[in-house]
């Protein structure tokens, strides 16, 4: 047999390509939840309630999915742009992690991959209940979030442009920080009654596969692996919650809050707007290659369900989704793959 992973047998990536240094990162996750979804596992999703509280329920991998087509009829395309969503921008908005298909090349749902592990640096010294994931976000990310809440209510960007206009219409450099940091306070209240108004369009955006070690060990624990599944608006929340209006410093959660009301504004005014010059011009000093960084202290808030603590699947399910010997073309000096390649190995040869 050779080297596979469950449930893609249609991608862009193939062979050596599933197992790559910055490639099995994303595959694993995918080959995870397509085996979780033929064994009915539910993932944990974290959405924002009609209540405009975060909270951790269960969903369908259909639903995640956006179709009850089975993974052997999907085609799962790595780092692809959603070509649907490019109608709001007038240029290229890029690729996201995953992009779902049906064979028949028609375009089904964008994901975004963080394969995160449990407990990160800053809370392994703690007791295991106040273990969390350290979440790193792109820009893409929040791109497609912008994007596809404007897609889920294109035909109500009247409604949009109300919400936003009062605020957004009076800043006249978005570059400004000083400007910005005194506009923040009204920003985060325009996307407080957008996100309260159209709570119900709100749609999974970020697959969150976890792997628990033992502390800072690399060895897995018992109860290894499940995924949590971030909302659009849920995700949205890690940053418009931390935005602040500081004149002399823009954080990067300040930044991204900044960028999405702004994405949202002229979208609903304009009906497209140039995406990649708002991230370029509201840069503020600080890079561009990442959007914003939550340690677990912050994720443990809101990734509240117990199987944070003791995920769904045990170790020993790493023998049924990495088929073939697949580990064997893993590169070892990257954790997980490290991890991932000596516990099979160990099993293998006890």
């Amino acid at each position: 047999m050779d080297p596979s992973l469950y449930g893609i047998e249609h991608s862009n990536r193939a062979k050596k390509d599933l197992w790559g240094k910055n490639q099995f990162n994303s595959t694993f996750p995918v080959a995870l939840a397509c085996y979780m979804r033929d064994k009915g596992i539910k993932p944990v999703y974290i959405s924002l309630s009609k209540n405009f509280e975060i909270i951790n329920t269960e969903i369908s991998f259909d639903d995640v999915f956006r179709t009850t087509l089975p993974n052997k009829d999907l085609n799962f395309c790595f780092e692809s742009k959603f070509e649907p969503y490019q109608a709001f921008s007038r240029e290229d908005i890029g690729g996201i992690d995953l992009v779902i298909k049906d064979t028949k090349d028609n375009f089904i749902t964008p994901l975004e991959i963080k394969l995160t592990v449990l407990p990160d640096d800053g809370t392994s010294k703690f007791k295991q209940a106040d273990w969390g994931s350290e979440l790193v976000i792109r820009p893409a990310t929040t791109k497609y979030a912008a994007l596809g809440m404007v897609q889920s209510i294109q035909k109500r960007l009247k409604t949009v442009r109300d919400i936003f206009e009062p605020v957004c219409a009076d800043i006249q450099h978005w570059s400004n920080k000083h400007e910005i940091a005194d506009k923040t306070p009204l920003l985060v209240e325009a996307l407080n009654v957008f996100e309260k108004k159209f709570l119900n369009i709100q749609k999974p955006l970020l697959l969150q596969p976890i792997w628990k070690t033992k502390g800072k060990s690399p060895a897995l624990d018992d109860n290894a692996f499940d995924i949590f599944v971030w909302s659009d608006f849920a995700l949205s929340r890690l940053f418009i919650d931390s935005a602040e209006g500081n004149p002399t410093n823009i954080s990067r959660a300040t930044r991204s809050t900044a960028r999405l009301a702004r994405i949202l504004y002229e979208i609903s005014t304009q009906g497209k707007t140039n995406i990649n010059k708002i991230y370029t011009e509201m840069a503020f000093g600080r890079q561009t290659d990442k959007e914003f960084a939550m340690g677990g202290r912050i994720t443990r808030n809101y990734m509240m369900s117990p199987r944070r603590l003791k995920p769904a699947l045990k170790k020993g399910v790493l023998s049924d989704i990495i088929l073939g010997g697949g580990e064997k073309l893993l590169s070892p000096e990257r954790r997980f793959d490290q991890t991932v390649y000596f516990t099979l190995g160990n099993k293998v040869h006890n």
